[in-house]
């Protein structure tokens, strides 16, 4: 709950409505915290917890009058284990090397942003991002935020942006080479993150929302157990609960 969070400061406001990203003809309203600046990876973490994402400095959670289809998820990644579509996937992509950059702006990344928008989400406004509105959105940030790239060889093949919590990591945003119709990069960034979690003792992976209704969100049901934030509860989501939400 909102009341109970240790920080006195913060004030949220609704935003007037606007068109939904994800379900088409739906109506979207957002509930966002500030002050952004004062808003750090303790906070941060605790606002997480209680349903917020960010994109860039601004932290929102869902906040829609009649609709309740996005719902916050996570992977414990303790009891978390790959089903063998999964393990044949990590096995695949096992050859990406990892590497931890700084949180600046880089023209190879930029274009693999817009080649990836134009293929996987073409007409979703996202497409004709500038340098400045990528800026923006992905490496704008007042936490504690990784940006990791994945090359096989020399060949830049995925970008994941990630936040570092106090319980876990948060995936902000994950791109890759569109390209590979036969690779399972999405996959493999969100078993890549679940791993790195386990190594650094820490207990969840938060996969922001999940919308029945949505094929481009729900593909977080593919990963056991999940638990969503549910009536201001996290808890565990079986095949029915799944189903049943929307």
């Amino acid at each position: 709950m909102l009341k109970d969070l240790p920080y006195s400061f913060l004030q949220f406001y609704a935003t007037a409505p606007y068109s939904c990203s994800y379900l088409p003809e739906r109506t979207a309203r957002s509930q966002v915290a500030t002050p952004s600046h004062m808003i750090d990876s303790a906070l941060y973490g605790e606002l997480v917890r209680s349903g917020f994402r960010r994109s860039g400095v601004f932290t929102y959670r869902p906040y829609c009058d009649s609709c309740r289809a996005c719902v916050p998820v996570r992977v414990p990644v303790a009891r978390f284990s790959p089903n063998r579509t999964q393990q044949r996937i990590w096995r695949k992509h096992y050859q990406l090397s990892p590497r931890e950059l700084p949180m600046s702006f880089d023209e190879e990344h930029y274009k693999l942003y817009q080649r990836y928008q134009r293929l996987r989400h073409s007409g979703g406004g996202m497409d004709q991002d500038s340098r400045e509105q990528y800026t923006h959105f992905l490496l704008q940030s007042h936490v504690d935020t990784r940006l990791v790239e994945f090359r096989e060889g020399d060949t830049l093949r995925m970008v994941s942006i990630i936040d570092c919590l106090p319980d876990g990591l948060s995936s902000v945003y994950t791109f890759y080479d569109p390209d590979q119709t036969q690779a399972s990069y999405g996959t493999y960034g969100v078993l890549w993150q679940i791993e790195a979690c386990r190594q650094m003792g820490r207990d969840y992976v938060y996969l922001g929302y999940y919308i029945r209704d949505c094929d481009k969100m729900n593909y977080k049901r593919r990963f056991h157990p999940l638990e969503g934030r549910v009536q201001g509860q996290w808890r565990e989501l079986g095949e029915a609960d799944l189903d049943a939400l929307g």
